[in-house]
């Protein structure tokens, strides 16, 4: 789909988002060299940013999928935390890093790793592709993060989503209001 049809404009270009991932996972395979590493990927906005990182970790790994919600098809949370899909193997021990889309008020952040704690991870890291710190309403802070953003605009593509459309979009985009409104 054009960005003209959708995007009022592109935030994020591709080519900066390949950098960035790139960046991250020589970051993350640096820290984490001689390790295995438990990727627990978000679905759904996380699953190009979890293939894209994948392919640049040079050490050990393994991937899984959970699905969690506060959100349903709102812009907004609804404040309930609910897993749709759960872990298909046991995390005890092993060395866990989250990989989400977008962290902005951190509840739902925050909630999966109170969850994932009780199965006594190793290690519990986050990298998160978008965050916004000035929306954050509960204590959570990214240890990789792809971009950092300061506003308030309704983001879309690379994974993410307004009522799971424009996921596809191969950068960020800035939705045009008049389609969320």
């Amino acid at each position: 789909m054009p960005k003209q049809d959708v995007c009022e404009k592109i935030l994020i270009s591709e080519e900066e988002i390949k950098k960035r991932v790139s960046q991250l996972g020589e970051q993350i395979s640096k820290d984490y060299e001689n390790k295995e590493i438990v990727f627990i990927s978000i679905l759904n906005g996380s699953f190009m940013f979890t293939s894209d990182l994948m392919k640049k970790i040079t050490t050990s790994c393994i991937v899984d999928f959970m699905q969690v919600s506060t959100y349903g098809n709102n812009t907004s949370s609804s404040g309930e935390f609910v897993i749709k899909k759960e872990l298909s193997f046991d995390i005890l021990g092993k060395h866990v890093i989250i990989l989400e889309d977008i962290i902005d008020s951190g509840y739902t952040i925050s909630k999966l790793v109170e969850y994932l704690k009780t199965m006594k991870p190793a290690s519990l890291k986050i990298a998160t592709f978008i965050d916004k710190p000035n929306r954050r309403e509960h204590d959570v802070k990214s240890d990789y993060v792809g971009f950092e953003m300061n506003n308030d605009y309704f983001i879309v593509g690379y994974g993410l989503d307004f009522s799971q459309r424009y996921r596809n979009l191969p950068y960020v985009g800035v939705l045009e209001e008049h389609i969320y409104s």
